[in-house]
């Protein structure tokens, strides 16, 4: 069930991207299919009661790998998270040169203002 409301949340985004006119609302699709997809990272590493991934002298490693959660989808996402807020800078601080160039964010009229 949690999987098709990830899936749900990105074509949110998707129709944001493909249908909306506005670039600001196409940026902000962008971030909902990343946090999607981000969520879906972290839920292929769920497990349920799973113990946090730090081998203990108490515990013996059947045990721990039978029990613990998977660390790499986190290390991904976190890795995913920065790239993101990268990508999300560039794509700002270009929105903002085109409606200084432009006068707006609307991408019909920056078409038809195309010399």
């Amino acid at each position: 069930m949690i999987y098709t409301l990830c899936f749900l949340l990105f074509t949110i985004g998707l129709y944001g991207v493909t249908c909306k006119k506005n670039i600001v609302k196409i940026i902000l699709g962008l971030l909902i299919m990343e946090y999607s997809i981000n969520l879906f990272l972290i839920l292929l590493g769920w497990r349920k009661n799973g113990i946090a991934p730090i081998i203990d002298q108490s515990m013996s490693h059947e045990v721990f790998v039978f029990q613990a959660v998977d660390p790499l989808p986190q290390a991904l996402v976190l890795t995913s998270i920065v790239i993101g807020l990268g990508v999300l800078s560039l794509m700002v601080a270009i929105s903002i040169r085109l409606y200084q160039r432009y006068g707006t964010f609307d991408i019909t009229e920056m078409n038809k203002l195309k010399r």
